[in-house]
Order: C-alpha cells, then structure tokens, then sequence
C-alpha cells in the first residue's frame, strides 16, 4: 500500500497494530502469532520505519493508516498502537469513527501534546547531547550516518522508555533489550539519512468525543510524564478503562508479551 510494509494473516474481526517511534512493526510478534488464530491481524511499519518507503515532502502517519485499512478493504477494526502509534489510531477514530471498533493504547502519545518542562530538561541533559550537534548537523546535509551514533541514540532512548528513568536497564529481560535496541537503532539510522520530510498533524484530539470502547495500558515503570498522558487519556476519553503493569517500561507489548496479548483479546471481545 503506497510503500507501506505489512503483514497480513488470519481471518475473523480485524485488529491493526501500530508500532512505536522507536520501534518497527517487529515489537508486535507476539501479538500477531497469537492473535492470528482467532483474528485478522495486520502490523505494519510506518513511513520511513523498517521495511516501508522513506516519508519524503509532506505527508501523515494517520492517513497513511487510514489508507492502509481502505488498501486491505478493512471496514471497521480494534485499532492497537503504541506510543506515537496509539496517538495516530487516537487521530483515525476521530477521523473516521466508523471505521474503529475498539481502541487499545499502550504508554500512548498524543497528537499535539506539549511535554513537560521536567521532561525537556532531561532529554536536554540525557538525551540530546550523546551525539554532538555537529555531526548531527551533517546528517541534515547528507552525511553518513556513524553507527555508533545511532546506537548511541538508541540508547539514550532506551534508558528514558524502554527501561524507564526509575530502573537500571540491566533488570530489562536481556533479550527484550536487545531486541528495543535493535530497533531504535534502525530507527535514528533512517531517521538521520531518508530525505527532508515534514509530517502534516492533524488538530490536537478532542479526547471526549472518542466513541470508541478504549483500553488505556500504563507501564508503572515508564517515564512519569509519559504515565501522566496515559492518565489524562483514560480520564479524558468517555467509559475508557487504564490497566497499570507493574515494573513495565515504555514497551508494554514486547517487555510483557502475554499479558500484553491477553488484554487486547479481551477488549477487542468486549
């Protein structure tokens, strides 16, 4: 669909995944293998993620999701994103209510939100400067991108979302960490090489005017600003219900697999 990579299996009411900014539609295996026996299951990576076209010129994530359910004949499906994923499913059920059976948003963003000063100031300190602003200046001018920048990067990311501020990433599974840092790295390497892009936001979402039967999921170990939005969403959407997983970072469906499974059956059966 228009460049956009996806998997596509099973049959029965459809649920659609919709990865995290540091992540590609991989974070999703468990997900997908297991659910495909009961549903039609479609993961996909987002422009310029993974195995999908570079985003170039403007463009919108939320279209392209909307797209990609018109490109598959999906008429109606459970939506599941996580991160900025679940903020762009958030965007498509106000955009197109008809079109979303039910909403499952795992550590959410959203379209429009401003962070935190507190939030700022540690990626200032933390984040920002693991690279030096000239050599990311460069990538802007076409540079190669260095490898050990982008690990770097994913790092930085990692210990902010995946591990979470609170916890030493040692205590992450070893496998799931690999696996975050595979993706995060793939993701700053093609975020720092593909071509100018500017992505075309929607107005910020109108939280109470979502129809759409919502589980909010909150990882208690994630960033406390990210755990703040995951509040103000449950609070904020009509008859929405908020799970909290204990010692659970940004990346609920890849560090907590089968509880992360469980929940989207079990919502996308209510």
């Amino acid at each position: 669909m228009n460049g956009l990579a996806y998997d596509d299996r099973g049959s029965g009411p459809p649920i659609v995944f919709s990865h995290a900014a540091i992540a590609d539609r991989r974070m999703w295996d468990h997900q997908f293998e297991h659910l495909a026996a009961t549903h039609r299951v479609v993961r996909y990576d987002w422009r310029g993620y993974g195995e999908s076209v570079d985003a170039s010129g403007p463009f919108s994530h939320s279209r392209d999701l909307l797209g990609l359910l018109d490109a598959l004949e999906i008429e109606r499906a459970v939506l599941v994103g996580c991160s900025m994923g679940g903020a762009h499913c958030v965007d498509v059920a106000l955009a197109a209510p008809e079109r979303v059976a039910g909403l499952v948003l795992f550590c959410s963003g959203l379209t429009g939100h401003v962070w935190p000063e507190p939030m700022q100031e540690y990626v200032r300190e933390h984040v920002r400067p693991v690279v030096p602003a000239e050599r990311l200046a460069s990538y802007a001018s076409g540079a190669s991108v260095l490898d050990e920048d982008a690990r770097a990067m994913a790092l930085a990311h990692g210990r902010l979302l995946v591990a979470g501020p609170g916890r030493d990433p040692s205590t992450v599974d070893p496998a799931v960490w690999a696996r975050a840092m595979d993706m995060a790295t793939g993701v700053f390497h093609r975020l720092w090489s593909g071509p100018p892009a500017t992505e075309e936001l929607p107005d910020p979402p109108r939280l109470g005017d979502v129809r759409a039967p919502t589980l909010v999921v909150n990882g208690l170990s994630d960033a406390p600003w990210l755990q703040e939005l995951s509040v103000h969403i449950a609070a904020s959407v009509p008859g929405a219900r908020r799970v909290d997983l204990p010692d659970t970072g940004h990346l609920p469906p890849l560090e907590r697999p089968v509880e992360s499974t469980r929940l989207i059956a079990e919502h996308a059966a209510s």
